[in-house]
């Protein structure tokens, strides 16, 4: 295969391999029954007139599997965090002592754990669709590749080496997928 077709069959690993490290920051998201500081990685606090990630302005800590501690740097933000993990309707209800939030991690039901396996199924669908699309980008530039006087011999190659990748990280996606689907389920 010529140095393009090599080039471009990297191109395809590398943005595939970025859609599986995505998947795997959102499934930290998802919890499974054990607490994880990861949990509140989406909230967002207004912080001096600028929204800023909640680990921005505070220590989040697990001391057990039930329990997160979020202590902020600036008391005073204690009622705006408190506020905002509740909007953002994770299930938590955050205790307030005055100097830290204590967030109880309440056991799951099994209708929760359901929601939570099709949420980790539709994350799973959409980085296959990301997969799927980065195929259809990579056989366009084998496309024209062949149109800038690349052998047809190597462009075939190129495509069926692309096919076999995609093949390869649509597995790696089931694999997460099955992974995190037991852990959810697991009581």
């Amino acid at each position: 295969m010529t140095d393009d077709c090599i080039l471009c069959l990297e191109e395809a690993r590398e943005s595939m391999e970025q859609a599986i490290a995505h998947l795997e920051r959102e499934f930290h998201k998802i919890r499974a029954g054990k607490a994880s500081p990861d949990m509140l990685d989406g909230i967002k606090i207004e912080y001096y007139g600028t929204t800023s990630p909640l680990n921005q302005v505070a220590n989040i800590s697990t001391p057990d599997p039930k329990q997160i501690i979020v202590q902020p740097w600036d008391k005073s933000l204690l009622d705006t965090i408190d506020k905002a993990i509740l909007a953002a309707n994770l299930g938590f209800n955050p205790m307030n002592n005055g100097e830290v939030l204590r967030i109880i991690v309440p056991a799951l039901t099994e209708e929760r754990r359901r929601d939570l396996v099709k949420q980790a199924k539709a994350e799973g669908e959409q980085t296959k669709i990301s997969i799927r699309n980065i195929r259809r980008t990579a056989n366009e530039q084998a496309k024209k590749l062949k149109n800038d006087g690349t052998p047809e011999d190597d462009i075939k190659k190129l495509e069926d080496e692309i096919q076999e990748l995609t093949n390869d990280f649509v597995s790696k996606v089931d694999a997460l997928l099955d992974a995190k689907e037991r852990d959810i389920m697991t009581v």
